[in-house]
């Protein structure tokens, strides 16, 4: 796992993700989101970054649907945009740069027309997403639906400082459905929307599987990388580490191994065996995260804890103890049936082998039938689990000591009544007096 992507920001090693120093030159100089000839882009991709433009199916898909309405913004536009990238407008940040929030001009003869967006700005310092940059631009510059992130534009300037990327989008406002999901957002999701979600995101990655003229694989589908719009519809973004799929006659791709910890499919740790199935593996994990808005590896619960998959294994085979997982922010909140059934299918997309994972085409099929039955019923109907409250004997502060002999039919316990504590401060005059208290004997 020599190029394994940790996103807490972790060092990547890039032994074998490495950009040469010609071919920085090479981009610098010539690099064209317009040009048409595929030969041309193949060198500005360079030759570590066949990953996905080493197929000649790939270059000739993109020559076919070139034509684009990607704009191409100066980096001085972009300074402007984002008030000099100040640190008060940025929205996001990942081990390949920063994302600011920024208001660009739709058009020149329009310049009261204005547009929100979200700027990702590369870092300057060395080569790393340099290839992860080329990738998004070549494939959100021809490719749309309504379940991938729109990208406006881009910059590529060369100056003093070093060379300039950038990546301008339509600016998601809601944010993405890690924060919501780690409670960076103060009102939690509700069950159904989560479940909306879910069905988008496995939109936006059934159309990458199955419904273009060649297959992507995502490769680092996770909550971070589902972005919410105005109308909390969730949107795929980030595809720097997207990869063609295996080609005729092939069953997988051998690749070297990047993702992010907790939601890389086995096969492909193991053996770097890369497939449309490993995608559906992630977003099996995605759909535990949605359900107990935990994340997918998290350091810092206690060691039996760590792990999610790990931590829900034995709540999900015990009805009585399933509701356990839920979400707590639900508080209740939700339709027990449809959180089983998507617990099931959550268990079908983390399938230990491949090929017994469902398409995601089916995925998006089952979704929509869980959804349609948990709005056909209400939540009395579904079994809506109460949050749970506070017993009297916990809110009256009554202990009982157990201890016991047996009389008869009857048995003796010695109780411990606070209430009778606190009847006795009063007396004292603020100080609980213990002399003047004795257990008593109740007969039960």
């Amino acid at each position: 796992m020599k190029c394994f992507h940790f996103s807490n920001g972790e060092k990547r090693e890039d032994n074998d993700c490495s950009i040469s120093r010609a071919s920085k030159v090479s981009w610098a100089r010539s690099f064209s989101v317009a040009s048409s000839n595929a030969d041309v882009r193949r060198s500005e991709f360079g030759s570590d970054s066949r990953d996905f433009s080493g197929s000649l199916g790939f270059h000739d898909f993109l020559s076919l649907r070139r034509s684009n309405d990607l704009r191409v913004f100066s980096f001085s536009e972009l300074r402007r945009a984002t008030r000099g990238f100040s640190r008060a407008l940025m929205i996001g940040e990942g081990g390949f740069g920063c994302v600011y929030r920024g208001v660009v001009s739709i058009s020149d003869d329009d310049p009261d027309a204005k547009l929100d967006v979200a700027v990702k700005q590369l870092n300057r310092n060395g080569l790393q997403g340099h290839k992860e940059w080329i990738t998004e631009v070549n494939f959100l510059g021809v490719v749309k639906h309504p379940s991938l992130v729109k990208l406006v534009g881009y910059c590529a300037e060369d100056d003093e400082r070093g060379i300039q990327r950038l990546l301008v989008y339509e600016l998601m406002p809601n944010k993405s459905l890690e924060d919501h999901l780690l409670a960076k957002v103060p009102s939690p999701l509700s069950w159904d929307m989560r479940l909306r979600i879910a069905q988008d995101a496995a939109r936006g990655l059934a159309y990458l599987h199955e419904e273009m003229d060649f297959q992507l694989i995502f490769r680092d589908f996770k909550t971070s990388n589902i972005l919410l719009d105005e109308d909390f519809n969730a949107k795929l973004s980030d595809f720097g580490l997207a990869r063609q799929g295996p080609t005729e006659g092939l069953s997988y791709v051998s690749t070297s191994v990047v993702g992010t910890v907790g939601y890389a499919a086995p096969e492909y740790i193991q053996m770097g065996r890369l497939t449309a199935k490993s995608d559906v593996w992630s977003f099996g994990v995605v759909l535990y995260e949605l359900m107990t808005g935990r994340r997918s590896v998290d350091r810092n619960l206690p060691k039996g804890k760590q792990k999610l998959l790990e931590w829900v294994k034995p709540y999900v085979s015990d009805s009585k103890k399933f509701h356990l997982i839920i979400d707590p922010r639900l508080e209740g909140q939700y339709c027990i049936e449809s959180a089983q059934k998507l617990a099931s299918l959550a268990n079908k997309c983390l399938m230990k082998q491949p090929k017994s994972r469902p398409k995601m085409s089916e995925v998006v099929e089952m979704l929509g039938q869980i959804i349609c039955e948990t709005s056909s019923l209400s939540l009395s109907d579904c079994g809506v689990s109460e949050p749970v409250k506070e017993t009297e004997a916990t809110s009256e502060y009554s202990i009982t000591d157990t201890k016991s002999s047996k009389q008869g039919n009857g048995y003796l316990k010695r109780v411990f009544d606070f209430r009778e504590m606190v009847s006795l401060r009063n007396r004292s005059g603020g100080k609980l007096d213990w002399r003047n208290w004795t257990p008593g004997l109740i007969r039960t």
